[in-house]
């Protein structure tokens, strides 16, 4: 805007006559040069949506080859890809053709524009009632002027999703979670004795509200006690490890710990006392020693194998050539999921949680490395309270309580042995199955 008011001040001072012609084709000036940018970029801002379809089957395609080859879809696949880059070639092919006709018609307002403007200017020269250094001034300092202004205009398309993108990200940070981690009220935790007690829980996940997964479930686990969970697919154990974690809220009733409920301690000082080992373990695109040493900040590297041989994993990390800077790839695609399952129990234990929960911890093991690493598990779960949810009830024979869970409830507790002398028993059952399929 100061460039355009000063031009047109200076233009008017040294030429009224030619400035009045510019004024009025100026907005086609403005317009041609802005159509000309336009059609030099090619419209190519929708360009990367169109062939979101394509770069997802490709991306799948390469992530998934074993599969892929083993089915022999390579040419199933390609069809896929080549089916899907119809669309973007239509769309280039009209978008070319558009950005071509308009860089045209630019170009003719344009050089018409300048023409008409430089004729005129000839004539007042020509009449004498101007000089040729007066015309040029104008003419330069308001072309210039005019291509400025298209370039800025130009630039409306980049400001308007720049300030949608800001909106999205200003929606998110100006989202109320539900659970705030940093809650100034919330009390910090120094220490914890570890022990859990689930009083009257209702929940539902918040993405399936109408699917009950806990109706009236109570659970108590004594510190430094182990308590093991056990049932069918989808009768929520894991979902009994989220609420502990405080994943999420349970929608009625309590989850306390040390008497206390978690919803008034700090999020961030309660995971801190708080391992976790997952179903299928998260590992970074770094190396085994970052992977491990994540559980703990400032680990030193004699700490970081101290908890990779109680993972009984050291052996293996030392017959690699880089041994522990070994990078484990994208998502650990480089380790099997044994040695991945391992490395996040390393994690776990390099942490030294006072409550330590163990979500199929041992499944992708096989039954030597099981059995070497359930003596490391149970070395440590004797210094902390442990929550198992398993599926290989061999796994849980030396655990202090089993828990059934069924329908949303615990329907049976006790340790191995008393669950094992109720034949009639939900444990007993479920053991009969196991023993039917080996």
């Amino acid at each position: 805007m100061t460039s355009l008011l000063t031009s047109f001040i200076v233009a008017f001072i040294v030429e009224w006559r030619v400035s009045l012609l510019i004024l009025a084709t100026f907005p086609l000036l403005v317009l041609a040069n802005f159509a000309q940018q336009l059609s030099l970029k090619g419209f190519a801002g929708d360009t990367a949506k169109a062939h979101a379809k394509t770069s997802m089957i490709a991306g799948e395609g390469v992530s998934n080859i074993r599969t892929v080859a083993a089915f022999n879809a390579q040419e199933k696949v390609l069809s896929l890809f080549c089916h899907e880059l119809r669309l973007p070639q239509l769309q280039s092919l009209r978008r070319s053709q558009t950005s071509g006709l308009l860089f045209g018609l630019s170009q003719l307002s344009l050089y018409a524009s300048e023409a008409l403007i430089l004729w005129y200017g000839a004539h007042l020269v020509s009449k004498g009632v101007s000089t040729f250094s007066k015309v040029i001034k104008v003419f330069v300092v308001l072309v210039i002027t005019a291509n400025s202004v298209a370039e800025t205009v130009s630039l409306a398309p980049e400001i308007i999703r720049g300030g949608e993108a800001v909106g999205s990200v200003f929606s998110i940070l100006d989202g109320l979670t539900r659970i705030d981690p940093d809650d100034p009220e919330a009390e910090p935790v120094e220490s914890i004795r570890g022990e859990i007690e689930l009083r009257h829980v209702d929940f539902a996940y918040p993405s399936r509200p109408d699917v009950t997964v806990f109706k009236d479930l109570n659970l108590r686990i004594r510190a430094g006690q182990s308590q093991a969970l056990v049932g069918a697919s989808g009768s929520g154990k894991s979902s009994v490890i989220a609420l502990i974690e405080r994943f999420y809220d349970p929608t009625a009733g309590k989850v306390m710990i040390d008497g206390k409920d978690i919803r008034r301690l700090n999020l961030k000082s309660l995971r801190l006392k708080i391992g976790l080992v997952q179903q299928e373990p998260a590992l970074f695109a770094a190396s085994i020693f970052d992977n491990i040493a994540y559980g703990k900040d400032g680990a030193t590297e004699a700490e970081v194998i101290e908890a990779a041989r109680a993972a009984n994993m050291h052996a293996f990390i030392s017959g690699l050539p880089d041994g522990y800077k070994t990078p484990v790839g994208e998502r650990g695609v480089q380790l099997s999921g044994g040695q991945k399952q391992r490395i996040a129990i390393a994690r776990a234990v390099l942490k030294d949680p006072t409550i330590l929960l163990l979500d199929e911890a041992t499944s992708a093991l096989d039954s030597e490395s099981e059995c070497v690493l359930q003596e490391a598990l149970e070395r440590l779960m004797r210094s902390c309270t442990t929550v198992i949810v398993a599926h290989r009830l061999s796994t849980i024979r030396g655990v202090h309580n089993i828990g059934v869970v069924q329908d949303g409830r615990i329907v049976e507790q006790g340790s191995h042995s008393e669950l094992v002398s109720r034949p009639d028993g939900a444990y007993s059952r479920l053991l009969q199955l196991q023993h039917h399929h080996l």
